[in-house]
């Protein structure tokens, strides 16, 4: 079945050319025109992607995705915020909400349908049966579901394959540069400043509580994940 991509976007003109270059790349398309629309449509069957303008009526594109991101079914639904406000603090804003990525207008088309297919296959990739475990945290790669000290934590999907990389490899330290290629891809048009916004934000989620903080940061060299606190 070809993926099912939701454009939430009220600018018609922009629309008709989502539609036409992504279902040219083999994809079943969805429309909503506003906030309260798309989050209807996610609800009654989640799509496998979106794309989500910031300005959009009724409910802003940012809240939008904070809404996905906290519903179960859609948690880990993968999102690509489409926006002309091309600032860093709203780039930043941007991820913070959720989403995985961050398309400022205009952008060239083929660059879009590359971080869509970036998207797509990032959000297929866990796909290997078993348990992780580093000091109190355990990943199940099985049910995608990650525990501390017993506690269920929720992740989105990019905290999720940046947890479960840095659990494959305790103690190892990783750049930024490293992280990128490994966690987002290759091809992946991300900026080396997106990988401190994804571990603020996994730091967030799994050190909830006041939870002794695993992952270290290494002054000049980037990041990894330590068994105990340092």
């Amino acid at each position: 079945m070809n993926p099912r991509i939701l454009i939430v976007e009220d600018e018609a003109a922009l629309v008709t050319l989502l539609r036409y270059n992504l279902e040219r790349e083999g994809y079943t398309v969805a429309e909503a025109a506003n906030g309260e629309d798309a989050l209807m449509m996610c609800r009654e069957a989640p799509p496998d992607l979106v794309l989500l303008d910031w300005m959009v009526p009724l409910v802003s594109g940012v809240e939008v995705c904070r809404r996905l991101r906290r519903a179960p079914e859609t948690r880990a639904l993968p999102i690509i915020m489409l926006t002309a406000r091309g600032e860093e603090d709203d780039r930043v804003r941007g991820l913070d909400a959720g989403a995985d990525d961050y398309v400022t207008k205009p952008f060239a088309v083929a660059e879009l349908m590359a971080r869509v297919r970036a998207a797509l296959r990032r959000g297929g990739s866990v796909a290997d049966e078993g348990v992780l475990v580093v000091g109190d945290i355990e990943m199940d790669l099985a049910s995608l579901r990650v525990r501390r000290a017993g506690t269920e934590t929720h992740l989105g999907p990019t905290e999720f394959r940046l947890l479960r990389h840095f659990m494959t490899n305790p103690g190892r330290v990783f750049s930024r540069e490293q992280l990128l290629n490994r966690v987002w891809g290759h091809d992946a048009p991300i900026e080396p400043r997106t990988v401190d916004v994804h571990i603020r934000r996994l730091r967030k989620a799994i050190n909830a509580g006041g939870a002794p903080d695993l992952i270290r940061t290494v002054r000049s060299a980037g990041y990894s994940m330590e068994a105990t606190s340092l």
